[in-house]
C-alpha cells in the first residue's frame, strides 16, 4: 500500500467500500495517513450495514440488527488493490472490500462471497468459467420535471430519435465517451466497444472478458460508480435503471461465459457450430433457474417494464443459436470461443448476485447432466413458451420457494435479499412516479 501512495502521491483521500446486497457502495471516507493500517488490519463496519434497503435503511426484524446487537464484521481489501477515483475534483481512491466475520469466516450476506463460493465449486472440478459484460445506460438531462436526453456538447440541440449504432450520436458525446475511456484505463477496467443504442440517449459498453469472474464482477460494478459519478461531472446523469423511460427500451446487462478446463482448453468447443454436450447442459440449468432467478436479475419495482414482447428483452424462458430474441444466445463465433450469453439481467441487477446465479445454474445443469430443449429459431416471441415472472410479487414468490437457488446462494443470503426485497416493495406504492425516478436514477 505504501508503494501505491507513492507512485499517486496527488491522492489526499480514500474510501473503503464494499458492495451491498442492491449493489450500492458502502463504506468510509479514511485519510491517506490510515492506508497502511486499513490495508493491514482491516476495517469494521455492521454487518447489517449489507444488508439495507435501497434506500439505505435498516431492515425491520433483521436478525441482523437489534437481535444481534447489530454486530461489526470486519471489511478486508480484495485482490484488486487501491483504484482512483476520477470523477473527483479532489484526488482520491477507493479501497475495495469484502466482509467477514470476527472469526475470519466470509459473511454470507456479502454479495462477492456469494459467487466466490460458487466459482469454488467450479475449481474443484478444474474449471475455471471465462465471463464479459456489456453495460448498457442512458445519458439524461433530469434538470426539469420530464426526463430527457442532455444537449450534447458537440451539437445544438438534443437527439430525441433511435440512434442504433449511430457514429453521430456517440460523436455529440465525444468529450464525455473520451474521458470514460481514459478513467477506465487508470482503474484497469477493461473496455472494448461502445455504440449508440435504439433509445434516446442510451449506450452500451462492452467489458472485456476475463478468466478471473470475481474481477468481472467487480468491472461492472466499478464501471457503474464511474459512469455515474464521471456523468455528474458532466453535467447529466448516467442511469442503468431498467426503464428509465416508458416509451424506449430498457437497459440490460448481458453477460457473455464460457468455461475453461485445467488445460485452458473451452469445455463448450467441439470444433463446430453446435458446441459440446456441455454446453446444452448448462444451456438446460439456465433454463431451469431462470423463473427463479428473475428477482436478481429484475430486483427492484421499476425492472419489469422492461420485459415487454418485441422490446429485446426476453419474456420467455428459451434458448437459440444467434437469436437475440431468445433468453440465453449462443452468438456466432470461432468454436474456441463457443460460450452462452444470458441476456435476462436488467442494467440494475447486482452484478455478484447475478453471475452467482447465471455461473451456479450452469454448474447445476452440467453435474446434472441435464438436458436442455431444443433450440429455437426466428422470433421467440411468437412461441408459446414458459415465461419469466411479469411482476415484482411473482418473482418475489419464484425465488423464496425455489429449490434451485437453494443449492446456489446461502440460506442466509436468501432471506436477507428477500426482507431487503419486502421492504422495498412495501413502501414503493407510495412513491409518486417522480419519486420513483428520483429513487432509482443514479443508485441503481
Amino acid at each position: 500500500m505504501d508503494e501505491w501512495l507513492k507512485r499517486n502521491p496527488q491522492i489526499r483521500s480514500l474510501r473503503v467500500v464494499a458492495p451491498d446486497l442492491n449493489g450500492q457502495a458502502r463504506g468510509k471516507r479514511i485519510p491517506v495517513h490510515l492506508a497502511e493500517k486499513t490495508w493491514t488490519d482491516g476495517a469494521r463496519m455492521p454487518l447489517s450495514a449489507l444488508n439495507v434497503d435501497i434506500w439505505g435503511n435498516d431492515i425491520e426484524q433483521s436478525p441482523l440488527v437489534f437481535e444481534s446487537g447489530d454486530k461489526d464484521g470486519l471489511l478486508r481489501p480484495t485482490d484488486r488493490g487501491c483504484v482512483p477515483m476520477p470523477w473527483l475534483s479532489t484526488p482520491a481512491a477507493l479501497m475495495p472490500m469484502w466482509m467477514f466475520t470476527d472469526d475470519g469466516v466470509p459473511f454470507s450476506g456479502d454479495p462477492r462471497h456469494a459467487l466466490r463460493v460458487v466459482l469454488d465449486r467450479y475449481a474443484s472440478h478444474n474449471w475455471h468459467p471465462v465471463v464479459g459484460t456489456e453495460m448498457e445506460f442512458y445519458l439524461i438531462d433530469d434538470s426539469a420535471d420530464q426526463l430527457r436526453p442532455p444537449v450534447p456538447p458537440r451539437a445544438p440541440k438534443r437527439h430525441m430519435g433511435g440512434e442504433i449504432l449511430s457514429l453521430r450520436a456517440l460523436d455529440a458525446f465525444d468529450t464525455f465517451f473520451s474521458e470514460l475511456y481514459e478513467a477506465c484505463d487508470v482503474m484497469a477496467i477493461p473496455v472494448e466497444a461502445a455504440i449508440s443504442e435504439s433509445g434516446h440517449g442510451q449506450f452500451e459498453v462492452n467489458l472485456s472478458h476475463t478468466t478471473d469472474a470475481l474481477r468481472a464482477a467487480d468491472d461492472a460494478w466499478l464501471f457503474k460508480l464511474l459512469a455515474h459519478g464521471l456523468a455528474r461531472k458532466h453535467g447529466f446523469a448516467a442511469s442503468f435503471m431498467a426503464k428509465p423511460y416508458a416509451a424506449h427500451a430498457g437497459n440490460g446487462l448481458h453477460t457473455h461465459f464460457s468455461v475453461l478446463d485445467s488445460h485452458g482448453q473451452n469445455i463448450f468447443d467441439d470444433g463446430g457450430p453446435r458446441g459440446t454436450d456441455l454446453l446444452r447442459h448448462a444451456i438446460a440449468g439456465c433454463l431451469d433457474a431462470m423463473p427463479a432467478s428473475t428477482l436478481i436479475f429484475a430486483p427492484h419495482g421499476s425492472s419489469y417494464a422492461r420485459f415487454e414482447p418485441g422490446s429485446h428483452a426476453p419474456t420467455g424462458v428459451a434458448w437459440g443459436y444467434d437469436n437475440r430474441t431468445t433468453a440465453l444466445r449462443v452468438p456466432a463465433s470461432p468454436p474456441s470461443a463457443r460460450r452462452i450469453e444470458h441476456r435476462v439481467a436488467g442494467g440494475d441487477t447486482n452484478p455478484y448476485l447475478m453471475l452467482a446465479v447465471v455461473l451456479g445454474a450452469a454448474l447445476l445443469g452440467i453435474e446434472a447432466v441435464r438436458a436442455a430443449p431444443d433450440p429455437l429459431t426466428g422470433n421467440a416471441y411468437a412461441y408459446d413458451l414458459a415465461e419469466l415472472p411479469n411482476s415484482w410479487t411473482d418473482a418475489v414468490v419464484e425465488f423464496e420457494n425455489s429449490s434451485i437457488l437453494a443449492q446456489i446462494l446461502s440460506p442466509d443470503l436468501i432471506r436477507n435479499f428477500l426482507m431487503t426485497k419486502k421492504q422495498e416493495m412495501q413502501y414503493y406504492p407510495t412513491l409518486t412516479p417522480g419519486e420513483r425516478i428520483d429513487l432509482y436514477l443514479e443508485t441503481v
